[in-house]
């Protein structure tokens, strides 16, 4: 299946927001309507600390996205990549839509000079982790979040 990567434009509000819509609601959660103003904003801004995206397309119809961000990291000279949400559409699950989507990352990337992609995901996420263990190298590293005060 032929599938377009593109940046997320300001015309694709809409779309962007039911793949996000629906990628919150797979992870259980729900987010303000001033934070998705405010997530569509920085994706579209110039602001240095602002989050990029790409939309998936396969014919003609939005199927999946991904959101990154562009960082410093005290242990390399150059910058690196956190890609904090990934998400297709079940209907194209096990298609390549993910899989296209981390390589445009990768490719965002390495154009700037910033190979180092990571990125978390829960561990009972099966299907997404047979795919990243493909395109990824899984780490050692354990998160933690401060806790609630």
């Amino acid at each position: 299946m032929p599938v377009d990567i593109r940046p997320i434009r300001a015309e694709d509000r809409s779309a962007w927001y039911e793949l996000w819509t629906a990628y919150l609601e797979f992870y259980e959660t729900t987010v303000s309507s001033d934070v998705y103003d405010k997530t569509f904003e920085r994706l579209l801004g110039d602001d240095d600390r602002d989050f990029a995206g790409f939309l998936a397309w396969v014919d003609g119809k939005p199927v999946g996205l991904v959101h990154f961000l562009t960082h410093r990291h005290c242990w390399k000279i150059e910058d690196v990549i956190y890609l904090q949400d990934l998400y297709a559409d079940p209907s194209v699950r096990g298609a390549g839509v993910g899989h296209a989507l981390i390589e445009a990352v990768y490719s965002a990337g390495d154009s700037a000079g910033t190979p180092t992609v990571y990125w978390l995901t829960q561990d009972f996420n099966a299907q997404a982790r047979k795919l990243y263990d493909r395109v990824a190298n899984l780490t050692p590293f354990v998160t933690y979040q401060r806790a609630a005060a």
